[in-house]
């Protein structure tokens, strides 16, 4: 190494700022093991008090790209756009598992890397290792054969791409350096420039749920990102959406893939999440040249779901990524749920006026549906389900949610948690759902 790693520390600690040589050198200490793990926690820390600038940002961003492999997808003659999205994180935020299958139907191919939980929200990743045989690891090449054979393939990180982040991502997780808009950024777009990406759409998240709580926070976090992915060549379009509560109604692992499923069969369709679905797709239908308006995209969108062509579609991912091959119509036989299942009852009468969705965040975690230790299992069979959203009227004693949990103690727990969540009261102020769109224009 050029500089030593205790040195870069200090001059980031002292509000210095960084040149592109001396983030390169960091981040490739992390793969050889040059920079520890105590280092990485330390300069995260400095990052997360003293930032970074856009140049900073964007030579951290190649810096972690370049730690592992990038694909490239020219030589499968694809004949349609290689797109992506991404989640900033959310609760009950299960977009991706309808997203990629709708927007392979419409003809795009989506090489989805997901990531797992972090902080106190859900991750794609655990969901999918909730449906047995599911290989999230494939080899590079099965998951670029899947990609061009399915439309779709919705994995992790492969060992080999972006390794750096990888072990950043995990040490964040666990030093309360997670909210900073200066390490989101990288982490982020890192995976996505490895993809070798025609197109990314963000979902940055607002509200009590989110890691960014006021939408001038997700703003900057969302022009952030636009900002560093178009200096390095990556179209992007940016969306701000809600996280003031669940988007869908079941917080947890498998009970998300069963609410995701349900939702592409047109089983039970939670109608903020089918808002916030419709418009990422239709979204990113444009930036991928597929359609030249919002109309017709949504009309494309809503045909992929409405003729089940989009079940189908995620029905094959799950088969050619060695998944049941019957899974989407018999998903009850293969998830595995906790075995205490009770009722949450309404203390009062009234409407939902609020909700403290982080808390349902962090009551999932401690039931174990996500981790406190980046290498800590995860229980992928309990959490909630039947979360009534912002606006609904109860009577006291009508469930307001339901929780799978594995003892008669974390089930009480979990109901505590969730009644001093939801706030019912006389009335609401309904929040938006699609706040901005924000394109990738200049700022």
């Amino acid at each position: 190494m050029k500089y030593l790693p205790q040195e870069i520390i200090r001059k980031k600690r002292d509000g210095g700022k960084l040149s592109d040589d001396e983030i390169a050198d960091f981040i490739a200490g992390i793969k050889t093991g040059e920079t520890t793990d105590v280092q990485v926690a330390a300069f995260t820390m400095s990052v997360f008090f003293n930032d970074l600038s856009t140049d900073e940002r964007v030579a951290l961003t190649i810096a972690l790209r370049d730690s592992g492999d990038c694909m490239d997808w020219s030589a499968m003659f694809l004949n349609g756009p290689v797109l992506d999205k991404h989640s900033t994180g959310g609760i009950g935020d299960n977009v991706s598992l309808m997203l990629a299958p709708i927007l392979a139907v419409c003809g795009a191919y989506v090489p989805m890397i997901s990531g797992r939980g972090l902080g106190h929200t859900g991750g794609t990743l655990d969901k999918l290792d909730s449906i047995p045989g599911y290989n999230t690891l494939p080899d590079p090449a099965d998951f670029r054969a899947i990609v061009k054979q399915v439309g779709c393939a919705v994995i992790g990180q492969t060992p080999n791409m972006v390794p750096a982040d990888k072990k950043m991502y995990g040490i964040r997780d666990v030093t309360a350096s997670v909210e900073a808009d200066a390490l989101i950024t990288p982490s982020i777009l890192s995976k996505k420039l490895a993809s070798g990406l025609d197109g990314l759409i963000l979902d940055v998240k607002t509200g009590s749920g989110a890691f960014m709580q006021t939408l001038e926070d997700s703003e900057r976090l969302a022009n952030s990102l636009l900002t560093v992915s178009r200096q390095a060549g990556l179209p992007t379009s940016a969306i701000i959406t809600d996280m003031n509560q669940p988007l869908a109604s079941a917080v947890g692992n498998a009970v998300e893939v069963k609410n995701a499923v349900d939702f592409l069969t047109g089983a039970h369709i939670d109608a903020r999440l089918y808002d916030v679905t419709v418009a990422l797709c239709s979204e990113m239908l444009i930036l991928g040249s597929m359609e030249k308006d919002q109309k017709a995209a949504e009309i494309r969108v809503k045909e992929a779901l409405s003729s089940g062509a989009a079940a189908e579609c995620f029905g094959r991912m799950c088969a050619a990524l060695n998944g049941p091959k019957d899974f989407v119509e018999n998903m009850d036989k293969y998830l595995e749920f906790a075995p205490i299942i009770v009722d949450i009852p309404s203390l009062t009468s009234g409407v939902i006026a609020d909700i403290n969705t982080r808390n349902i965040g962090l009551a999932a975690i401690k039931l174990g549906a996500g981790r406190t230790d980046p290498s800590a299992p995860i229980d992928f069979g309990v959490g909630f389900d039947q979360c009534l959203p912002i606006g609904t009227k109860v009577e006291c004693g009508q469930t307001i949610a339901r929780v799978f949990a594995r003892s008669d103690d974390d089930a009480k727990m979990a109901t505590d948690l969730m009644q001093k969540a939801y706030e019912i009261g006389n009335n609401y102020e309904p929040d938006k759902l699609v706040y901005k769109i924000l394109n990738d224009k200049p700022i």
